[in-house]
């Protein structure tokens, strides 16, 4: 950033990332074009300041465009793990889009830095496939996750009340995904492919109920993109056999996907209309989150065999409500692609009802201060294809 008026105006596309506030100024978009997928983290300021932008497509989409297309990578910044025996450098706590990066990039940078883990899944680099290397200096930014709060422990075992023993799971990040994996340590046989994981994976491991034994697909694997925690998660997946980290092209893929066993997918969002759409993107007009892999894991997992697409979210945001008839954002994911919806007060299966009978299950999941108004504003404004009638209850 130091040297960036010394470089032609250059591209910078940039993942989930925190504690980098003060190397990714938005003053430097004098000289760097900002590119991110998400507005999380270290984005999140420069979304705010309005020199962030956004490549809205699903995150299945960005291999292809790191890899010669439209975003095709010229150089490509690593943090690896030092070399083993055979001189072969693991790229650590994340392959997910940066493996069809490499692929097309004309240079690589790589930091060695020993509190990164050595992980399996490939591609291990050797010094001749790197162009610069060198020891990192830089203090490592993950941590330990705090406990989940009360209102997402419940979250947690509303949704683990939907989860068959031998199913196969995919969650996200966060204080919510912590919650489902502890609600589900008394489970059996369960299976986990996932485009990210969090500490809350130990817990699964800890207690018996992770095998991957009835997975259907790589089988006795923990399959994930990428893994974001603290030292705790560091020492787990360092040189564990059982866990492989794999490209966005095989954590997303379709027919991988619904070749999983009762694949579950859990995922979060901003908001959700009483029809079932969602949008993880756009808060009150500040784009704070991600399309991501949502549409990826939810068509995945109604095409699995007995699969579940569940998205899971507080009711209330503040003095907002997150259940609305009309979304304040884009819909990330449409209505035709709803499954079970979970907050604090309930589930919300979907599946196979029609709207009038979708609007009454929403607004039974929303907070009961906010339910009435949700049924009055239906009134209102009624969605197109919605049936008067009496609301039961």
């Amino acid at each position: 950033m130091a040297q960036r008026h010394a470089l032609q105006r250059t591209r910078l596309f940039l993942g989930i990332n925190e504690g980098l506030e003060d190397i990714l100024k938005p003053e430097y978009a004098d000289a760097i074009d900002f590119l991110a997928y998400c507005g999380t983290g270290s984005n999140r300021a420069l979304s705010e300041a309005g020199v962030l932008d956004v490549i809205a497509q699903d995150y299945s989409t960005l291999p292809h465009l790191l890899n010669g297309g439209t975003l095709a990578a010229d150089v490509v910044l690593l943090r690896v793990a030092p070399a083993d025996a055979h001189g072969r450098h693991s790229l650590g706590m994340a392959r997910e889009y940066l493996v069809p990066a490499l692929q097309s990039a004309r240079t690589v940078l790589a930091e060695v830095d020993p509190a990164v883990p050595w992980t399996f899944g490939g591609p291990y680099l050797s010094a001749s496939d790197i162009d610069v290397l060198v020891a990192s200096d830089a203090p490592w930014q993950g941590r330990d996750a705090a406990p989940p709060g009360p209102e997402a422990e419940m979250i947690g075992h509303h949704v683990a009340a939907l989860v068959e023993d031998g199913a196969t799971l995919q969650t996200g990040i966060g204080a919510i995904p912590d919650a489902v994996l502890a609600a589900l340590e008394n489970h059996r046989d369960l299976g986990m492919h996932s485009g990210s994981l969090g500490e809350g994976l130990l817990g699964l491991v800890e207690s018996g109920a992770l095998t991957n034994r009835l997975k259907g697909v790589d089988v006795g694997l923990t399959i994930a993109g990428i893994l974001l925690g603290g030292p705790r998660l560091r020492r787990f997946a360092h040189k564990n056999p059982s866990l492989e980290l794999r490209s966005t092209t095989y954590t997303h893929d379709h027919q991988v996907l619904a070749g999983l066993n009762r694949f579950t997918a859990v995922n979060s969002a901003i908001e959700v209309d009483v029809t079932g759409q969602v949008n993880s993107e756009v808060a009150r007009g500040r784009y704070l989150g991600a399309l991501g892999g949502v549409q990826d894991f939810v068509r995945g997992a109604l095409a699995s065999r007995g699969g579940v697409p569940i998205v899971a979210l507080p009711a209330m945001a503040g003095a907002h409500s997150r259940i609305v008839v009309a979304l304040s954002g884009p819909v990330t994911v449409p209505r035709n692609c709803a499954g079970v919806f979970v907050t604090e007060y309930g589930a919300a299966d979907l599946r196979g009802l029609t709207l009038s009978q979708r609007i009454d299950k929403m607004i039974g999941i929303a907070h009961p201060a906010q339910r009435d108004l949700l049924a009055e504003q239906v009134a209102r404004q009624p969605p197109l294809g919605w049936k008067a009638r009496t609301r039961a209850g």
